[in-house]
């Protein structure tokens, strides 16, 4: 997003009853959507890892940048989400470099973090680790000073005094207007030169949902044509954008249900609520995104530990073992607990901690056991009674192998009782330990815990 405001698609309302279809807006039938797209193989297991070019390092280059991949490589991460790399627009800019979001060009790199050749070295660096390249892309809003609103004008979208105007509160961006034919096919070729020109692997679409879903849809299969790529859109409030364009959408939702209960604003049965709704919507092969925290909530709600305190690992683990794909920001894995500047230049502390190592052990986990997969690769979900309405319970579970997950959802020490079902031979994954689990006994938790069982 280009600034401080949470977008409308996070309500719950907007999740359930409404999705931009272009000009119109049709309601959902409770019937889960069914993804028509096809899934690259190396996303059914793939953790996502979000790059903050311009704060990742002093130089704040992408060949600085580039030095990182083979650290990233030993955390696991297998898909680098890069945030735009494009020219910022001067006009009405905030702060003093701008906000990444404000784009001046849609097939030019941003002078301050290097070339397009750096960029394709930064592609092929990652490649040669084995990752995949997701750019960050905005197709809602360009810079003020974009070359098209000398050019084409009537590209943009007009008040009620035939003035172009900003989305919501964004001052430095002006929207764009999709009724365009020639918007389109240029927005498309855009999109098809960075496939095309740089290798990268696909895209996340910035408020995807502001944008026409068969304009979407007519996109990747354009880019399919040149490679299968996977897409990633910013948005919850628009499902039928996961049928024929977009791989994984945000589930914001859930990442506010995290920061509630970490606030002792919200509980367990918040967490059945919302699958409560999530299955009425998603079918299992639709992803959705995992996180505690990103580039929006860092900056602008705050780090992961201002909202979560010392649930911060509990969650981590929630995200790892939910049905969806995690996400990692800059900075996450070694527990950065500043607000990174947004319009200004800010560096990452990269520091030696314990946080390396607990991210490392969460993606080993998810990469080694089938039943934390994505999508349909991924086991079925149950969510199970513990007796303790402050305890999360519930499993995953494939025809080989069930996984027993047991979060605290509190400050609290709790005690709860292993539910039906549950019973058999285990590995504490955290511990390593050999447990034995017998159905209805009691266990305590000391507080915000979580446990993992493997099945043996």
């Amino acid at each position: 997003m280009t600034g401080k405001l949470n977008f409308v698609f996070v309500l719950v309302l907007a999740f359930l009853f409404s999705c931009n279809t272009g000009k119109n807006k049709e309601t959902i039938a409770k019937v889960a959507v069914e993804t028509r797209v096809k899934h690259t193989g190396w996303s059914k297991n793939a953790v996502i890892y979000e790059v903050n070019v311009r704060q990742y390092t002093p130089e704040g280059t992408f060949n600085a940048f580039a030095a990182h991949i083979p650290r990233l490589k030993d955390l696991g991460v297998d898909i680098l989400w890069i945030m735009p790399i494009h020219p910022v627009g001067e006009k009405n800019r905030k702060g003093t470099l701008g906000s990444y979001y404000s784009v001046r060009d849609y097939t030019a790199v941003n002078p301050e973090y290097g070339t397009i050749d750096d960029f394709k070295n930064l592609v092929s660096v990652a490649h040669n680790n084995g990752m995949y390249v997701l750019l960050d892309w905005v197709a809602n809003h360009t810079a003020w000073d974009h070359k098209w609103m000398e050019e084409n004008p009537d590209w943009y979208k007009k008040d009620s005094t035939g003035k172009p105007f900003a989305p919501f509160n964004w001052t430095d961006v002006v929207q764009l207007d999709y009724d365009n034919a020639g918007l389109r096919a240029e927005m498309t070729e855009a999109l098809k030169f960075w496939v095309r020109e740089t290798n990268i692997d696909g895209y996340r679409c910035d408020v995807a949902g502001m944008v026409p879903v068969d304009f979407w849809e007519n996109a990747r299969k354009e880019l399919d044509h040149i490679k299968p790529v996977f897409m990633l859109a910013e948005d919850e409030g628009t499902p039928l954008l996961l049928e024929n364009a977009f791989d994984m959408n945000y589930s914001w939702s859930m990442h506010h249900i995290m920061n509630h209960i970490a606030q002792g604003k919200a509980g367990l049965d918040d967490i059945k609520n919302y699958y409560a709704i999530e299955d009425s919507i998603y079918s299992k092969d639709c992803y959705r995104l995992q996180f505690i925290t990103n580039h929006d909530e860092n900056s602008w709600s705050g780090s992961e530990f201002e909202r979560m305190g010392g649930a911060v690992k509990t969650f981590a683990v929630m995200s790892f073992t939910i049905p969806g794909m995690p996400l990692i920001y800059t900075g996450q894995e070694v527990g950065m607990e500043k607000r990174l500047g947004f319009f200004d230049k800010d560096e990452v502390p990269f520091l030696q901690n314990e946080y390396f190592a607990f991210y490392q052990s969460l993606i080993k986990l998810k990469k080694e056991n089938e039943v934390f997969w994505n999508g349909a690769s991924g086991g079925e979900m149950e969510i199970l009674d513990a007796g303790n309405n402050a305890v999360f319970a519930f499993n995953r579970t494939n025809p080989m192998k069930d996984a027993f997950v047991i979060l605290n959802l509190s400050a609290e020490p709790q005690v709860y009782i292993v539910p039906k079902g549950m019973a058999g031979a285990y590995t504490d994954y955290f511990s390593e330990e050999s447990v034995v689990l017998n159905e209805g006994e009691e266990s305590h938790l000391v507080s915000w815990a979580y446990k993992v069982f493997l099945e043996k």
